[in-house]
């Protein structure tokens, strides 16, 4: 794993001179490169390095070869699809403007030229100490930075750097340097400067060694749903057979109000946590393989909903957790994450009385250990009873009326839109169970057409194409409970275990609060 760690440099006044010389014909060279790249893109050159090379060695004679192989190395970190302004678009659209004048005009061309000319990199090698013309060096008990200017002559600059905390990776950096000092097993690292505000700022990039893996999925495993409504992380502990062992949520509404490195800080925090929870019960991790988040489109009529997406961001706690996961030896394990709401909240939160998030973490544990989950006997027979298909039809229909005449009423746009939207999912459903019952009144063939006649003979129907699952959520939620997304899940618990559903319905009364089960802690 790579870790970039920033620091600041102390120069003697004629050194700071050496250096910022060093960054201008430096920073020269990375404008050239980057420019001859663009032009030999165009003309699809093959091998546009050395060409690169050759041009910057005639017009930089006194730069050492690896500061020139370090300008290209940087020049290809820009983009060639779009044009680039050295310095900063903004700072130059506003030296543009005329009415800028004094202080004000000077500071900003100060703060250019600086982003401009100011820059300065060094590509380390293993085999050459580290880093061959900038490298780290122990000068009388200070650390500092060797920096080479050129005709075998070098400037040193003090570093100055104090760890922040115990966990800081600066600790580890010094900890790799000295080893490599004292074993003369060195590593490489990379070193940039920045000038800003007349200072030199530093950075250094290098790889920490992962550790090993010693917490597997061999005993289990500790799984994670992330959910947006509420907002909290639901965790389930799942055995190496597939039990559910513990459980726990954790909720995220304090993350909302905090500005972005507030969050980014408590995320870590979180993900320190939950790791040493799997260190803890010797287990590895188990998320979702999140790909693309969708959060909704403006006017949907979700404002809230699409809010607390935009302020929290599933995927990049999942980055944070995965890299803590790394650094501590817990294997992460990531699952698809499709249908492993619908499944927790159909088969697992009836059967074992726990929220639908935590029964999908539930699912997601169950999946990483290699796990299958059948479509439940008594739901299979649901879905070919004839008298319920009827009645959860007429559920569906009677629905649709009535957003009609919602949508009638309805004169806000926003509202209309949302009433639109779950119109739409009611007219599938209906098509969906539709096709349900004359898959039923049909009669089954096992024929095939043959030389193109009777085409529709002996084929499946269309809706044993899609997922079990989908169907049974379409088929069940909304006809017995009367919500599409219930949190009260436990009316289908007579349902998955004696198959009785008129008995259900009598009985049943409106869920308005939803009833979750105490949680449980670990």
């Amino acid at each position: 794993m790579f870790v970039s760690l920033q620091f600041k440099l102390e120069l003697k006044k004629e050194d700071r001179e050496k250096l910022i010389q060093l960054m201008r014909k430096q920073s020269s060279a990375i404008r050239v490169a980057y420019n001859m790249l663009k032009e030999l893109e165009k003309e699809k050159t093959k091998s546009p390095h050395a060409q690169i090379y050759q041009r910057l060695r005639q017009l930089f004679p006194e730069l050492p070869t690896r500061y020139i192989d370090s300008a290209i190395y940087k020049a290809k970190q820009y983009p060639t699809d779009k044009p680039v302004v050295f310095g900063g678009k903004r700072l130059f659209e506003k030296l543009c403007k005329n009415h800028l004048s004094g202080k004000t005009r000077e500071k900003l061309k100060k703060q250019w030229r600086e982003l401009r000319q100011g820059t300065f990199i060094s590509i380390g090698s293993k085999s050459d100490k580290g880093n061959r013309l900038t490298r780290f060096e122990d000068l009388n008990g200070q650390l500092c930075l060797r920096i080479t200017t050129g005709n075998r002559e070098f400037i040193y600059a003090k570093v100055l750097r104090e760890p922040s905390n115990s966990k800081d990776k600066w600790i580890t950096f010094i900890a790799m340097l000295l080893e490599s000092w004292q074993t003369k097993n060195y590593f490489a690292y990379t070193v940039e400067l920045k000038l800003r505000d007349g200072e030199v700022y530093g950075s250094v990039s290098f790889e920490i060694p992962t550790p090993e893996v010693r917490y597997t999925k061999e005993n289990g495993v500790i799984a994670i749903d992330t959910n947006a409504s509420p907002i909290h992380l639901a965790i389930a502990e799942v055995s190496k057979t597939g039990e559910l062992l513990s459980y726990q949520t954790i909720s995220l509404h304090h993350l909302l109000g905090l500005s972005q490195n507030s969050k980014d800080h408590q995320e870590w925090i979180l993900a320190h946590r939950i790791v040493d929870l799997a260190i803890q019960k010797v287990k590895a991790i188990a998320v979702e393989n999140l790909k693309k988040l969708k959060k909704g489109m403006r006017g949907d009529g979700k404002a809230e909903l699409r809010k607390r997406l935009h302020l929290w961001n599933a995927k990049k706690f999942l980055q944070k957790l995965k890299r803590i996961a790394m650094l501590k030896g817990v294997e992460v394990i990531e699952v698809n994450p499709a249908y492993t709401s619908i499944i927790g909240m159909l088969k697992y939160a009836p059967q074992l009385s726990i929220d639908k998030d935590i029964a999908g973490a539930y699912v997601i544990g169950r999946r990483a250990l290699g796990f299958k989950e059948d479509t439940p006997e008594n739901y299979e027979r649901l879905l070919k009873d004839k008298a319920y298909l009827e009645f959860a039809l007429k559920r569906y229909e009677e629905r649709e009326k009535e957003l009609a005449e919602l949508l009638e009423k309805e004169t806000n746009q926003y509202e209309r839109n949302a009433l639109e939207s779950e119109l739409k999912n009611v007219q599938n459903a209906k098509k969906l169970l539709t096709n349900l019952l004359q898959s039923l009144q049909s009669e089954p063939s096992s024929c095939e057409g043959a030389n193109g006649r009777n085409p529709e003979q002996g084929r499946v129907a269309k809706t044993t194409l899609q997922s079990a699952w989908q169907v049974l959520k379409v088929a069940l939620l909304f006809p017995i409970l009367g919500k599409v997304l219930p949190r009260d899940l436990s009316p289908l618990k007579p349902i998955l275990v004696e198959g009785v559903w008129n008995r259900v319905r009598s009985r049943l009364v409106p869920l308005e609060a939803g009833g979750t089960v105490p949680i449980r802690d670990f």
